[in-house]
């Protein structure tokens, strides 16, 4: 039995979209580098979950 993989592709349309709803966001002070500083930590400690259990400190300050 054949299987049909059903991709969904963002266009061009969707990606300016989200540039300038990233953009808005920065400049209305949605976006922070301390929130990006602790969003890059969070992902750093699920993706190395390993060496926090060792006790490293992947925080990263801003």
């Amino acid at each position: 039995m054949a299987y049909r993989y059903r991709r969904t592709h963002i266009g061009l349309v969707g990606i300016i979209y989200l540039v300038i709803g990233l953009f808005v966001a920065w400049d209305r002070g949605y976006i922070t580098p301390e929130l990006l500083g602790k969003v890059l930590s969070a992902v750093l400690a699920v993706i190395l979950w390993f060496l926090v259990l060792l006790g490293v400190d992947l925080t990263i300050d801003t």
